[in-house]
């Protein structure tokens, strides 16, 4: 067992040598260090930098138990290789499917199902969740106990998934704990791993999110992180282009169709980012500085921008999208 004291708000070694390093706090009679303390009375935010190896390093320890593991990820946020974290851990694994309530409420949860289920990926089950709404919290728990191989469940997924949120209800729901982990709509929040005892036959193991380089929360500031990140239901944007036409999004993102026929863009973002359609790209020149990616798109496909949402396109066309050059952009087949 680790002798160390650790913040109970993201796991990392407490010291009170250092005001530079992770994990500093004044003293160490405290729960949280400076940074989880000032983040969760201030809403501040510091951002540490660690590795992905250092975080696949953790996975590949949690492959070898035989514990159940719970993948959770976000619907408007889909992780381009969902099997990449399937492929470090071997374990029984449910796939959580979080914030539906972010969801149009016309999205039907069996053809979300459906369509993961179609992906050559086993899980032992699929649940679609809301940590915001309570929902499915109570079946989600049912569906635990009965895969569970142990005590021990360990939740991993990417950052800003929603693993703190959904360990904070379970404690909050099922438990008489008091301990709480820091929330933060922007990555790497959780340093290290953390043991939560939520009941006599449930501990949860809450690990290290995997850091997107690709995501466009990594570019923007804290204040456009808040703006992306949607707090109540999506109302979809539909937009009918022509060729020549063009969609800017905020002062971060524009997206010219430079071939094809009339053609449907369907826009599933937070309602707070401002939309605006240009009607002669020729003319307008606004974002062109921005790093040029040309994607063509085929039938009933979406375009996806990581860390931001996606586009429903119905038609095939060719885009010229500029962009952050480290932001991802990758089309799929339609999820909804």
């Amino acid at each position: 067992m680790d002798s160390e004291k650790r913040c109970m708000g993201c796991g990392v070694v407490l010291q009170d040598e250092n005001v530079l390093q992770e994990g500093y706090t004044s003293s160490l009679e405290n729960e949280l260090c400076q940074r989880c303390f000032r983040m969760k009375n201030y809403g501040e935010y510091q951002v540490v930098t660690k590795s992905n190896d250092e975080y696949i390093d953790i996975l590949r320890e949690v492959g070898k138990t035989k514990d159940l593991v719970l993948y959770i990820t976000d619907l408007l946020n889909l992780e381009k290789n969902i099997e990449q974290i399937r492929s470090i851990i071997p374990n029984k694994m449910i796939l959580v499917l979080n914030k539906i309530d972010v969801f149009p409420k016309s999205v039907k949860e069996e053809k979300l199902k459906a369509y993961f289920e179609s992906v050559n990926v086993h899980f032992e089950e699929i649940i679609v969740i809301s940590t915001a709404k309570n929902y499915n919290i109570d079946y989600l728990l049912k569906r635990i106990k009965y895969f569970q191989t142990s005590r021990n469940v360990y939740v991993v997924g990417h950052t800003n998934a929603g693993k703190s949120s959904l360990i904070n209800k379970l404690i909050k729901n099922y438990s008489d704990k008091t301990q709480e982990l820091t929330m933060s709509p922007l990555p790497s929040t959780t340093l290290s791993t953390i043991t939560i005892e939520i009941n006599d036959y449930l501990t949860l193991i809450d690990t290290p999110g995997l850091v997107d380089s690709g995501s466009i929360l990594n570019c923007v500031d804290s204040k456009m992180v808040k703006k992306i990140s949607p707090k109540e239901e999506i109302k979809p944007r539909t937009f009918q282009l022509k060729k020549n036409q063009s969609i800017v999004i905020e002062n971060f993102m524009r997206i010219d169709y430079i071939e094809g026929e009339k053609n449907s863009f369907t826009l599933y973002l937070s309602n707070d980012l401002k939309v605006k359609r240009l009607f002669n790209i020729i003319r307008n020149n606004d974002l062109k500085d921005k790093s040029k990616v040309t994607c063509s798109i085929k039938y009933d496909e979406d375009l996806v921008i990581n860390g931001l949402g996606f586009i429903k396109i119905v038609n095939k066309g060719i885009l010229d999208i500029y962009l952050d050059s480290s932001v991802d952009v990758f089309t799929r087949k339609s999820l909804i």
